[in-house]
């Protein structure tokens, strides 16, 4: 019965949107009309108001949506969606202070002369304009007003003008900064969490082990990551929209002919050119750059994009008038100096220790006045100007509400789907589906896809995405990040303004095109457009480094990167290092060689054994990789046979888990069935349980006899490999830490050899002072022999002394003893130490500086920037780890 109120809630919902209903209440209200009715009829038939939900009650369900909308964007730490007024604020401002129109204007006397030069043009500016503003409305309405006549005054033709004008339009849902990708990462979050859950459970049943290895663990996504990982497939895009455009030319030359600029090209064009194209540019590069280079968050780039817009909007505005660049010269005037005092002294309120930090954060108070003042008068400004800042705020009102109230609805939806059980329908529908993970994901981008002729793109992101993500990400065949799978749907999505009917750019643009271009034409000319994004679906799915590459290396090479002992890290660092121990054998060994040759005969006997040993591992490196290689190479022999089996068996059992959970339900129902109830349901269901029953057992049978066998087999080969693999890390460890160890005792040679006064003065300040009056002095002491890096054999007699000064009874003679043994101890200390550093620390530190981004690596604070960057291609890969399962 579950399944007649789920089609009803999708059917409710699709009638709603196609009668014009206004999404942000169809998807509530056909959550609450369904629940409300699924609880009257089961009231009403059975005298259970929850007898047709899979779970939970009726009000459980009718208020999740509430609740978990508000557990989700009501904490703290869930701050991402606060980007999106933002970011809509820049948009709608440049787009009202008509610096989208300057740039269309401009680029189409750039690039005219250029066969298809104005549809390349109207290409260049909408991914301009999608990197500025992101508001697809906004954009078409824009380029439609000013490049459509243009275009058609040229002879261009209206099919390939509308298409380029609409596609180009849409740029802005997957070039960043885009509402589309905070949205969508904002789903992937919770998706990602429910995805790690389910490959626990997963590892656990088909293992046994009660733990998974973090290594396997899904990998999550911000909105910052998918900033950076939709940067490439949006250039893909870009790239494909000009080629296209440029062929046509070429080949049909009447369609997209050459425009020529009626002016000359001289020094005044292209200082107007200039003049468009660096504040915008220049914003993008503010905006993501901050974001890329770790310096803000995207929140924090969101307000520096509303500002620096504002500032913009300041100087368009007013440009006929005199002085109308100071409040932007003062603005750039103002960011300048703050970069030059926060280079020259560390502007830190709460760390003022000298005149020069004063003088620093007195000038750095005046920069930021100067700039708040620039903000000001900008904003004055666009207040007095034609009343645009009211206009932009009230349309960035109107536009944010919009969203939040239709990710309000979406929750309400989504926990009415999940009520009837849909996520499970879909989970079971999705897994059933031969070709595995590919198989699913293609299954879903044609759903997507469908969708997008009817949806727009806030509905599918928040409906679809938490049903089909946490499935897709889950299945560790693939094992894909979730920003790439944010991007793909981000690219699947963006068709949705695009494909007929109700492909909101052509209602944009059909709004502001003449009667001389029919509807037909536009249709016709958005369809290469979208087998142009099909395209970049294909090749983004193909090439995921398109997409992984760049966040990756930006979290590689930042100041916050994992440090290299992360279990994420270990198989990619490991095949780096491995190619690089082939290459360099000769040069490692013969530095372990002169290394050994040092004489270390007068280094303390434990430190000395230590190296020699670290030694011993360094040389057995080499060993250990051909133990590695040899281990892979087995279990990479036993994977051709032992992979057909594994996917057959592991298809079983899903299909297995999928009927199990169907007879739960079933018995679940039988349980609650009341005492007067017929025979014949009762028989019918029980007919029902054991039909089921009959298929898992019929199911058990096909798995065959062998595969218990052949799957401990083959994990006995991958625990060897792993036994090996980690043999390895602990013995490079072990080679490494004893040589760090030696070089920082041998470094505080200085600081120990200052102390040698104060040991000497205590000792009489000891024999003369009151017991009393002497634990401070040799606790204070005590406290500095700590600072001193491998200073414990030192620090132990005095310890000695303080505790027979402060026993009840205290025993000056014996402290007065402990400190004539620290003073002895001391003494050898210091003596070795000073002709180590004199003998021994240059031929140290020579070999420290050979192993230490290979044999040392693992135990460095983080990876250097050339490692990071030789690892990257293979971190940004996805691997199938799903024989590990």
């Amino acid at each position: 019965m579950e399944i007649v109120f789920l089609i009803m809630l999708v059917g409710v919902m699709a009638a709603a949107l196609g009668s014009g209903y206004p999404v942000a209440f169809a998807l509530p209200g056909a959550a609450i009309l369904t629940i409300g009715t699924a609880a009257f009829v089961g009231y009403l038939v059975v005298g259970d108001a929850s007898a047709y939900f899979a779970q939970g009650s009726p009000v459980q369900w009718l208020s999740a949506g509430v609740t978990n909308f508000r557990g989700i964007y009501w904490e703290v730490e869930r701050d991402t969606l606060i980007a999106i007024p933002l970011f809509v604020f820049m948009g709608i401002m440049l787009q009202r202070s008509k610096i989208a129109e300057d740039l269309l204007i401009t680029m189409a006397q750039l690039f005219g002369p250029i066969p298809g030069g104005l549809g390349i043009s109207v290409v260049f500016v909408g991914a301009l304009l999608a990197a500025t503003t992101g508001i697809v409305g906004a954009t078409v309405v824009a380029m439609g007003l000013i490049s459509l006549p243009a275009m058609m005054r040229n002879n261009y033709s209206n099919s390939l003008a509308t298409g380029t004008i609409a596609a180009s339009g849409t740029l802005g849902q997957i070039i960043p900064p885009s509402i589309v990708l905070i949205i969508l990462a904002d789903q992937l979050a919770s998706a990602t969490d429910q995805a790690s859950s389910a490959r626990k459970l997963l590892y656990k049943e088909s293992t046994g082990e009660l733990t998974m290895p973090s290594e396997f663990d899904v990998i999550s996504t911000s909105a910052g990551d998918m900033f950076m990982g939709a940067f490439v497939p949006g250039l893909v895009l870009v790239i494909l929209y000009m080629l296209y455009v440029l062929l046509i030319a070429l080949l049909r030359p009447k369609m997209a002919p050459a425009v020529h600029y009626d002016g000359l090209y001289d020094r005044s064009f292209f200082l107007k050119v200039l003049g468009t194209l660096v504040p915008p540019l220049t914003l993008i590069f503010v905006v993501l750059g901050s974001i890329i280079a770790g310096i803000a968050t995207v929140n924090q780039a969101g307000a520096i994009g509303a500002v620096g817009a504002t500032i913009m909007a300041g100087y368009r505005l007013c440009e006929d008038q005199r002085g109308a660049y100071w409040p932007a010269i003062l603005a750039v005037l103002s960011v300048f100096m703050l970069i030059v005092i926060s280079q020259v002294a560390p502007v830190n309120v709460k760390n003022i220790s000298s005149e020069q930090d004063k003088l620093a954060l007195i000038l750095a108070g005046v920069a930021t006045g100067i700039f708040v003042v620039s903000v000001l008068w900008s904003g004055w400004r666009v207040f007095r100007v034609g009343d645009t800042l009211r206009s932009v705020m009230v349309e960035t009102a109107k536009t944010t509400s919009l969203v939040f109230i239709i990710l309000l609805g979406a929750a309400m939806l989504t926990a009415a789907f999940r009520a009837f059980g849909g996520e499970e329908l879909v989970r079971h529908f999705l897994t059933s589906l031969p070709g595995g993970f590919w198989g699913q994901f293609i299954m879903v981008m044609v759903v997507i896809f469908l969708l997008g002729f009817f949806l727009d793109f806030i509905e599918i992101a928040v409906v679809v995405v938490p049903i089909v993500a946490p499935i897709l990400l889950a299945d560790p065949s693939a094992n894909v990040t979730a920003v790439w799978l944010g991007v793909m749907i981000g690219l699947n999505i963006q068709t949705s303004f695009l494909t007929p009917p109700f492909g909101f750019a052509l209602f944009y643009l059909r709004g502001v095109a003449s009667a001389a271009v029919k509807t037909l034409e536009m249709y016709r000319g958005v369809i290469p457009f979208i087998i142009l994004q099909l395209l970049a679906l294909v090749i983004v799915a193909n090439y995921p480094k398109l997409v992984n590459y760049v966040p990756t290396r930006i979290s590689l090479t930042s100041d916050t990167a994992p440090p290299p002992l992360n279990p994420r890290l270990q198989f990619c660092l490991e095949e780096n290092l491995l190619r690089e121990y082939v290459t360099r054998e000769s040069e490692l060994r013969d530095a372990i060689a002169r290394t050994r040759q040092l004489d270390m005969s007068y280094v303390p006997a434990g430190l000395r054994k230590d190296v020699e040993a670290a030694l011993d591992k360094a040389d057995r490196t080499f060993d250990l990789l051909g133990e590695i290689r040899q281990a892979e190479a087995i279990v990479i022999a036993a994977q051709d046979d032992y992979r057909p089996l594994h996917t057959k068996v592991r298809e079983i059992e899903r299909q297995q888990r999928r009927l199990e959970s169907e007879l739960d339900e079933l018995r679940t129902r039988q349980s609650r069935l009341e005492a007067d109830t017929s025979a014949a349901k009762r028989d019918a269901l029980a007919a029902q349980i054991a039909t089921l029953e009959s298929q898992h057992a019929a199911l058990q049978a096909e798995i065959p006899e062998s595969w218990e066998e052949q799957r401990k087999t083959f994990q006995a080969l991958q625990k060897a490999e792993a036994k090996v693999r980690q043999t390895y890390r602990r013995n490079v460890d072990d080679a490494y830490t004893p040589i760090r160890e030696l070089l920082a005792i041998i470094a505080d040679t200085d600081k120990l050899a200052a102390l040698q006064g104060d040991l000497e003065q205590l000792r009489q300040y000891v024999a003369e002072a009151e017991p009393a009056d002497s634990v401070e002095p040799v606790t204070a002491l005590s406290a500095a022999v700590r600072e001193v890096e491998g200073a414990g054999d030192v620090r132990s007699p005095i310890n000695d002394a303080r505790r027979a000064l402060r026993n009840k009874t205290p025993d000056k003679a014996k402290a007065l003893e402990s400190l004539d043994e620290a003073l002895q101890l001391y003494q050898q200390e210091l003596a070795w130490r000073k002709q180590a550093k004199a003998e021994l620390l240059v031929g140290v530190q020579d070999y420290e500086a050979t192993i230490r981004n290979n044999i040392g690596l693992r135990q460095q604070p983080q990876l250097p920037r050339e490692k990071a960057l030789e690892i990257v291609s293979c971190t940004a890969a996805h691997r199938d780890i799903s024989l590990n399962f």
